[in-house]
């Protein structure tokens, strides 16, 4: 088997987040996107270790296979599974997680998996990329295609975002062609259009819009016209940000307000949140409110509880909405935007026992001399800082809770736990992203 060679395979499981493993010979090869069960034509993209092949043709589908509601699905690099009914993807998601905690013998330990109340419309925030259609060069605003740098997918009818997430995005997308305008291609530095950020609270139904261009442009025509767009919720800011890196991402250089206010409200039950635009927030909040924080509450309702760290914190939620379960809390997080939006959170809600503090949590945690009885861990894709650990390890909480939307990360942070004497007691998997690859994991850690 060499690098191009054109390979016939059959797919016989799964590896987080969407990638189906298959074998020539006796060599295991790696197809994204592929399903278990399906017999695919592959075109070998790399041999060796870690051979991987690129999808030619599906000879055999898989028996679970069905049709895919979305007229966008194989093309749009967002969504992993809508050619398969959710039940099944429950049962892929969960089975991919067990096979990553494998080595960790959980099986008196793992619960059952947490399904989404809906697999439509959940999302509260996305993030679209401006670019063009190939061949014809027509502005086109939608997700990233997939193996492409330049196309963009429409995605006005995404089944993921609510419709109003649509609206605005047509509503853009015949603006600027409109206008002749062209979006910003990174290599020739020609046009100004990068991204359209959309943010609507499914319970307040406010929504912000944010359009990152390069410098130069004035924008409030747009703001104004977006503003006569019919939609079920209601628009509170536009805003334009600024970003002439290099970089294919929203990097907020510059930030100005064409109308309104730059941050919109969000309900969590009876908690009420601001959000800026640049602050993270739970991107399915309906099942943060309803399934992920009551989990987590109900995890630690055992332990008295004088003292709660919330490190990697973001804008206070998970503390906030713990806070009547400890007599104090204390919430750490880089960010000092999301810092500051913690501080007006747990003022807009009136609770007194929460402190947040702005800071690098692996520099942080060395300056703190309290004695947490609980401490949540929410950290980043890529786990906690090595560096952090043995300072957070030192406060010898007998419980800690770790929430993980990257069970990968997790994995590879639990040996250092366990040789400081905890021990797993829960796990429980919350699918906060339908219908795409990824999936959070709630792990409970008690000292032995």
């Amino acid at each position: 088997m060499k690098k191009q060679d054109i390979m016939e395979i059959k797919i016989s499981e799964m590896k987080f987040p969407n990638i189906g493993i298959g074998t020539i010979g006796e060599k295991k090869v790696q197809i994204k996107g592929a399903l278990p069960g399906q017999r695919l034509l592959v075109n070998m993209r790399r041999s060796g270790k870690k051979a991987k092949g690129e999808v030619l043709e599906v000879l055999e589908k898989a028996p679970q296979e069905i049709v895919p509601k979305c007229s966008v699905f194989g093309s749009c690099g967002g969504c992993s599974f809508q050619n398969i009914p959710y039940n099944y993807e429950i049962e892929l998601k969960t089975e991919m997680v067990k096979r990553i905690l494998a080595p960790f013998d959980l099986t008196d330990y793992f619960l059952p998996t947490i399904p989404a109340t809906d697999t439509e419309s959940y999302r509260n925030k996305m993030e679209y990329s401006f670019g063009d259609d190939g061949p014809e060069g027509n502005l086109t605003l939608g997700m990233r295609k997939k193996g492409s740098y330049y196309e963009a997918v429409d995605a006005r009818d995404c089944l993921i975002a609510h419709p109003d997430f649509g609206k605005i995005l047509a509503f853009t997308q015949e603006y600027f062609r409109a206008k002749k305008e062209s979006f910003h291609h990174r290599r020739k530095r020609t046009g100004s259009l990068r991204h359209l950020v959309i943010r609507r609270s499914p319970q307040t139904k406010e929504i912000l819009v944010n359009l990152v261009t390069i410098s130069g442009s004035n924008y409030n025509d747009f703001a104004q016209k977006l503003l006569e767009v019919p939609l079920d919720g209601k628009i509170v800011g536009i805003l334009n940000t600024i970003n002439d890196s290099l970089a294919d991402a929203v990097i907020p250089e510059e930030i100005n307000i064409l109308y309104g206010r730059d941050f919109y409200y969000e309900q969590l039950g009876n908690l009420r949140f601001k959000v800026s635009a640049f602050s993270f927030f739970q991107t399915n909040s309906t099942m943060a409110a309803d399934a992920l924080y009551p989990l987590i509450s109900d995890y630690i309702s055992s332990t008295s509880t004088a003292t709660l760290f919330d490190l990697y914190c973001g804008t206070g939620t998970i503390g906030i909405f713990l806070a009547s379960s400890a007599e104090r809390v204390l919430g750490i997080e880089i960010v000092e935007e999301a810092i500051s939006a913690a501080k007006e959170n747990a003022s807009l809600n009136n609770i007194k026992n929460c402190q947040f503090i702005a800071g690098d949590v692996r520099k942080m945690v060395k300056e703190l001399d309290e004695a947490p009885e609980v401490i949540i861990l929410d950290p980043p894709r890529e786990g906690i800082n090595p560096k952090a650990m043995p300072d957070i390890l030192a406060f010898s909480a007998p419980v800690i809770i770790y929430v993980s939307c990257k069970p990968t990360s997790l994995a590879n942070d639990l040996p250092a736990f366990f040789d400081a004497g905890y021990r797993l007691t829960k796990i429980q998997c919350v699918d906060m992203f339908p219908r795409t690859g990824n999936i959070e994991v709630v792990a409970e850690l008690r000292r032995k």
